[in-house]
């Protein structure tokens, strides 16, 4: 190495340190709001979360305790999700609030750098990689359904590294699949990802991933099998339990349908029309995608699949819009892919299916009910028009490149 390369690596360091600082700053706002919240408001899935560590430390049912009111959220997750909730029920509650918090845009951190991974390491940009990537923290950290992880104390944008990191790791340490069948067991909707690798035919990924989602699987049943039967066998077949089906914050297909208030079986009928259409849809493009050496975009479009197939699908489950960012970005170089990625960044930064509850609450004959629920479900709707952006436009945007 030359003293040049030497002096240039001291500058990146500092560069990098310099940048940690800022987007700590201007994330700052974001975490006061929330951290000082009215502590029955305060991050209330963090708070589910340790409960059901708690239950476990106290030797209590897990699936039959719920947070303090007012919430009176119970426990969702699969029983192993429990288990390791046990390290924050050892924490006191500001110590869970704050090293939660700080995992949130660690992680944020983790699935930024490999979404636009292609951008910081090009010739054009690689010497001002951290600056680049502190401009991205800072836009990512703004989106609505990241924002809600830090109000919430949510676990996506974790699960999201941890399939984004097995997917696109060039040379991972951990056995590739690993993170994946993780992610699984700790909230099942992660499990789209065994369909991918399915599809692609990545084998030993595949089989990886299955092998390590059916022990955190089964190891419940061996260390707490009432919990575990008690999920899989009673909690797990309740949707109710997940939260109001029909409220806006659900933008999953079926969220969308239920809000139309149709006939239980029509409903149905269309969801499951609905699910096998874009289902295919969905993994033959990210089948075509990984086949065409774009593994980003074929992630970004099962992460889509992991909101829109779901039952219920939160706003903050839309954490998958950092890796969709990623991939509309591409290397940086097509100036209209850079424009599309600015057009869906500041749709994900305003609250649009808010301003649909607004116009349906004006209640202007004629316009706010029809107008105002398609509003309503703006960030669903997106979504789908997400899947077609990198199903059927993306590929032309590569081939034009």
């Amino acid at each position: 190495m030359t003293r040049g390369e030497v002096r240039v690596n001291r500058r990146q360091w500092w560069a990098w340190a310099i940048v940690a600082l800022a987007v700590a700053a201007a994330v700052a706002p974001l975490v006061h709001t929330w951290l000082t919240n009215p502590d029955d408001q305060r991050l209330v899935d963090l708070d589910v979360y340790r409960t059901g560590g708690q239950m476990l430390l106290e030797g209590r049912p897990v699936y039959a305790a719920y947070t303090p009111a007012p919430q009176l959220l119970p426990f969702t997750y699969p029983p192993v999700a429990a288990m390791l909730a046990v390290v924050l029920a050892v924490m006191s509650w500001e110590t869970a609030q704050w090293v939660w918090t700080a995992g949130i845009y660690v992680t944020l951190a983790v699935t930024v750098w490999f979404s636009f991974r292609q951008v910081l390491t090009g010739e054009a940009v690689r010497r001002y990689a951290p600056w680049v990537f502190g401009l991205l923290m800072v836009a990512c950290a703004y989106l609505m359904p990241i924002r809600d992880q830090v109000r919430f104390g949510q676990v996506d944008i974790l699960l999201v590294a941890l399939c984004v990191a097995d997917c696109l790791a060039r040379r991972p340490w951990w056995p590739r699949g690993f993170l994946i069948g993780l992610a699984t067991a700790v909230k099942l909707t992660p499990g789209v990802f065994l369909i991918y690798l399915l599809v692609t035919r990545q084998w030993r990924t595949f089989w990886m991933a299955a092998f390590v989602t059916a022990v955190l699987t089964l190891l419940p049943f061996a260390v707490i099998p009432q919990d575990a039967a008690d999920f899989w066998f009673s909690a797990l077949l309740d949707p109710e339990r997940l939260g109001a089906n029909a409220a806006t914050t659900n933008q999953s297909m079926r969220g969308m349908l239920i809000r139309l208030y149709m006939n239980e079986t029509v409903e149905s009928a269309i969801w499951l029309v609905l699910v096998a259409v874009v289902g295919w849809f969905g993994f033959r493009g990210a089948r075509d995608a990984h086949r065409a050496g774009d593994p980003l975009a074929a992630v970004a479009l099962v992460g889509l699949m992991a909101v829109l197939l779901s039952p219920v699908a939160w706003i903050h489950h839309l954490a998958w819009i950092v890796v969709v960012l990623g991939a509309i970005v591409g290397d940086g170089r097509d100036p209209v892919r850079l424009r599309v990625a600015g057009g869906v960044w500041l749709y994900y930064v305003v609250p649009v299916p808010w301003w649909g509850v607004a116009l349906i609450a004006a209640g202007i004959p004629g316009v706010s009910l029809v107008l105002g629920k398609i509003v309503q479900n703006g960030f669903g709707l997106g979504a789908l028009v997400l899947v077609w952006l990198l199903v059927s436009w993306l590929p032309k945007r590569r081939e034009l490149a």
